[in-house]
């Protein structure tokens, strides 16, 4: 027999934790107006995140769980940025990461306020990276420090951990976060592939564009696949 009680929420989880509830008192009535401003409603928000690195900006793009077709809703500036362009090869490289990714944890004590985990490594970068050696640990988080990270302050991880956190609590199982290493414009993309010397950083880049331009496009996610020489099928 049950015992009666619905298992609690995700989002009355991270209510259980004093810097979630700060937020939400801080931050949930902008977080609202936000989201209607764009005709976007809390209950129904899904969410996607795109990172550059050259801009050091991250992006956040939203729809309701019925649209087909994504918003942007905001702009957060990386308060910081470590390493050069080009991907995350090996722990201690210092690098930000650049690929296809998800949200993998939500840690409402962060050492850094609060913090979203990246999925880092994934299947690529397991393939192309220093085995046994990747690294791991890299989040959006607050504060404005990195080796790695993506620091955006403490009072815009606040605003961002509550959208992530309504996402989640719909029913929205991975919000994807794309990591590029600058807006991929044509010109921009040109002189990037001109001056990188090392074809599989190459490879990484051809294949972020992909993405980048099928989103622009049409507002969609596209889908991904990671073939096993380390490169990716963009449909």
């Amino acid at each position: 027999m049950g015992s009666g009680f619905a298992a609690n929420t995700f989002k009355e989880e991270q209510l259980r934790y004093p810097r979630v509830r700060q937020a939400y008192a801080e931050k949930e009535e902008g977080m609202k107006a936000l989201l209607k401003q764009y005709g976007i409603r809390t209950n129904e928000v899904q969410l996607y995140l795109r990172g550059f690195k050259h801009e050091q900006q991250l992006e956040v793009w939203a729809k309701n769980r019925s649209d087909s077709q994504y918003q942007r809703i905001k702009t957060y500036d990386m308060c910081r940025t470590s390493g050069a362009l080009g991907p995350k090869r090996k722990q201690g490289d210092g690098q930000i990461p650049e690929g296809y990714y998800h949200l993998s944890y939500f840690n409402p004590a962060s050492n850094f306020h609060l913090s979203l985990k990246v999925n880092y490594p994934n299947r690529s970068d397991q393939i192309l990276g220093q085995a046994g050696s990747l690294g791991g640990d890299i989040f959006v988080h607050g504060a404005c420090v990195t080796i790695g990270c993506i620091p955006i302050t403490d009072d815009k991880i606040k605003e961002l951990y509550l959208l992530c956190v309504e996402a989640k609590n719909n029913g929205q199982p991975k919000i994807p976060i794309t990591l590029f290493p600058a807006k991929l414009g044509n010109d921009v993309y040109s002189n990037l592939l001109a001056g990188q010397p090392n074809p599989k950083v190459k490879e990484l880049w051809i294949d972020l564009k992909a993405g980048y331009d099928h989103f622009n496009v049409n507002k969609t996610l596209p889908t991904i696949s990671f073939l096993d020489n380390g490169r990716h099928r963009i449909q």
